[in-house]
């Protein structure tokens, strides 16, 4: 009897050693879609990820984080540089599979960058900010923040661009053209922008409601 204890004992020992038993380190790295960009995915956002990206598995990546591109964004307005580009915010890259995402953000010149009235076969808009689009290739969101964070923005809001940017190694490798990959990718990035605005602070939240708008603008 004792000595069947003292097996049992052992054996749980080493199975606590393991990665919960499951493989050790053999066993493929997983994070879940809910603890992308820096836990800013809503659980639309993160359902959305998972139906786009066809997995459930992620690689752990590094990139800037939340904190940092809302730093990168106040000093880019504290110098007025709206030239100033930096590393996406987040990375997202499936254990298994062709595409990534990436999303990023800066500011923006003025209405010249908006993508309205440009001939640009594919890309659908949407009623949110100042401007949202997407195709299958990358969602733009175009928001104006006012905040005490940025500088003279009570006087012109801050123009801010974010931007969701996918990348295959070929086109077709990418989802469809389709309206689930473009709801995907404007929830995902909706999510994704509007933790950014409420840390920086953005009067009306830049213009972002707290739900994503996917009914199309004609």
């Amino acid at each position: 009897m004792g000595r069947t204890l003292t097996s049992v004992t052992a054996g749980l020992a080493l199975c606590l050693l393991l990665t919960a038993c499951g493989g050790g380190e053999d066993e493929e790295p997983r994070v879940t879609a809910a603890r992308q960009c820096d836990d800013t995915l809503s659980p639309e956002a993160a359902k959305a990820l998972e139906s786009v990206l066809r997995t459930e598995k992620f690689q752990p990546l590094t990139t800037s984080g939340l904190q940092q591109s809302v730093r990168d964004l106040i000093g880019d307005q504290e110098k007025s540089d709206s030239w100033a580009s930096h590393p996406a915010m987040c990375k997202i890259a499936p254990v298994e599979g062709k595409t990534d995402l990436a999303i990023e953000f800066n500011l923006y010149h003025g209405d010249e960058d908006l993508y309205a009235g440009k001939k640009l076969p594919g890309r659908h808009f949407y009623g949110m900010g100042r401007e949202a689009s997407t195709d299958n290739k990358a969602a733009y969101l175009f928001l104006e923040c006012s905040s005490p964070q940025l500088k003279d923005s009570g006087e012109v809001p801050a123009r801010i661009k974010g931007m969701l940017q996918a990348r295959a190694s070929r086109d077709d490798s990418l989802p469809p053209n389709n309206a689930a990959t473009r709801e995907a990718y404007i929830t995902i990035l909706h999510s994704v922008s509007l933790a950014v605005v409420k840390q920086l602070g953005c009067e009306n939240n830049a213009g972002l409601p707290e739900k994503p708008v996917l009914t199309e603008k004609k």
